[in-house]
């Protein structure tokens, strides 16, 4: 669904220093765009980004990029984050992810809450952990670097898994309740908006954590 377009969102985006101009010259060169060579994290679809706020906060010592396909939400979510300078938002998509980032460039991807694109089969190449998005990721991943992936949605879990696994990913951690399993990075590691909304409708969050460690079988899902 396509977020209301507020009459602030152009004028944030252009003075705000967290949004980057031009993303696309930065491919291959993000720690140097952030002036260190500390480990460069993504999230892709941030939301109102305040978790992402939180995690640059929390982690100086680690440089965060936070996209968001949508303008006003992004604009939103860099008023949450105009204060980390370890923090950058970009405009754009996961499919732009090659033209935004050299290979090996991101050690860790951040995915969560993303639309299921339930009903229609049709729809399932859609999802961004279908293999066809999978293999986009791990061409800016470093050896070595995973994804954090949560959900509300059962089937969006299950058709993760699936895909994950045809597609050569080692699942190393993987809970049906996440709430209740606890979070593997700490308890500091803060919620989204929507896990806050989900949690306190009594729903089960799923998580999965992920590293890439053989190419894409030709098996995988349509």
């Amino acid at each position: 669904m396509r977020t209301r377009k507020k009459p602030w969102t152009e004028a944030e985006l252009a003075a705000n220093s967290r949004v980057v101009r031009e993303p696309f010259s930065h491919k291959g060169g993000w720690k140097e765009f952030f002036g260190n060579q500390n480990p460069v994290r993504l999230e892709i679809g941030c939301g109102k980004g305040r978790f992402i706020a939180k995690m640059a906060a929390m982690n100086p010592e680690i440089n965060f990029v936070a996209l968001e396909r949508d303008r006003t939400i992004l604009a939103a979510a860099a008023r949450n984050g105009k204060e980390a300078q370890n923090l950058a938002f970009i405009i754009g998509d996961a499919e732009s992810l090659p033209e935004l980032f050299g290979e090996r460039e991101v050690d860790k991807i951040y995915l969560q809450f993303c639309d299921p694109w339930p009903n229609r089969k049709k729809w399932a190449k859609r999802r961004l952990t279908h293999v066809r998005f999978l293999d986009i990721y791990r061409r800016i991943l470093a050896d070595g670097g995973g994804i954090f992936f949560k959900t509300d949605n059962r089937q969006l879990m299950e058709f993760s898994i699936t895909q994950f696994s045809a597609g050569g990913w080692l699942i190393t951690d993987v809970s049906l309740d996440a709430r209740a399993a606890g979070r593997p990075e700490g308890d500091a590691m803060p919620a989204t908006e929507y896990e806050e909304k989900f949690a306190a409708l009594g729903m089960p969050i799923y998580r999965l954590e992920a590293v890439a460690i053989e190419r894409r079988s030709e098996k995988a899902q349509e």
